[in-house]
């Protein structure tokens, strides 16, 4: 008899944690071994239990499921990993990817997909929504540096550049460079459109 895929799931909303679970449950060769409603979390719980798939969701609490994926493929590289998320957006996919995630799936999809796709990572394929692929080709890279994100994310909360800077241990100065330059490469008028136009792109 096929050994079931071993599938861990993380997601904060128990509401759609527990109807993915049940309709992951309803495959004969998957099984759900563990459920998390924290990004934090995943590590130690793929670690206890050794999950063949991860499946991801992007916004959580303690660390987002893209920071989740990089640790997994750190420290558990066998561990195959699934993105499912809300948001659509290209940049999400390419950080993603990024982070070592093999497949990445709108929360909308149909539930066939989502088993079809634990199915096909597990083969070592890759699968991306095919919309969301398109989206991103068409979107072209993400302009911003890591420190650019950070300062921008700072920012975001409306703190000035002093706060910023003992935030990030930078000089005033240098907080102000970045986020000049974030302004210039998001094309925005000032730091706050600069951190939506980010966020609705998926960079932040």
């Amino acid at each position: 008899m096929r050994r079931s895929v071993r599938v861990l799931l993380a997601e904060d909303q128990s509401m759609v944690r527990e109807a993915l679970a049940t309709l992951l449950g309803l495959e004969e060769d998957i099984e759900v071994v563990a459920q998390v409603a924290r990004g934090d979390e995943v590590l130690a719980a793929a670690t206890t239990h050794r999950p063949d798939v991860a499946l991801l969701d992007i916004e959580m609490p303690g660390l987002t499921g893209i920071e989740a994926a990089a640790q997994l493929r750190e420290e558990l590289p066998e561990v195959k990993i699934v993105i499912v998320t809300t948001f659509g957006r290209p940049g999400y996919l390419r950080r993603a990817m990024e982070s070592g995630a093999e497949a990445f799936l709108v929360k909308d999809a149909p539930a066939a997909q989502l088993a079809d796709a634990v199915r096909r990572v597990l083969r070592g394929e890759r699968v991306i929504d095919p919309a969301l692929a398109a989206a991103a080709l068409a979107d072209g890279a993400d302009p911003l540096t890591a420190r650019e994100r950070d300062v921008l994310r700072a920012a975001a909360d409306g703190s000035v550049n002093a706060e910023i800077a003992r935030c990030l241990l930078l000089s005033e100065g240098t907080v102000r460079n970045y986020l000049s330059t974030a302004i210039q490469k998001t094309g925005a008028r000032n730091r706050a459109e600069a951190v939506r136009i980010a966020r609705e792109k998926g960079w932040l």
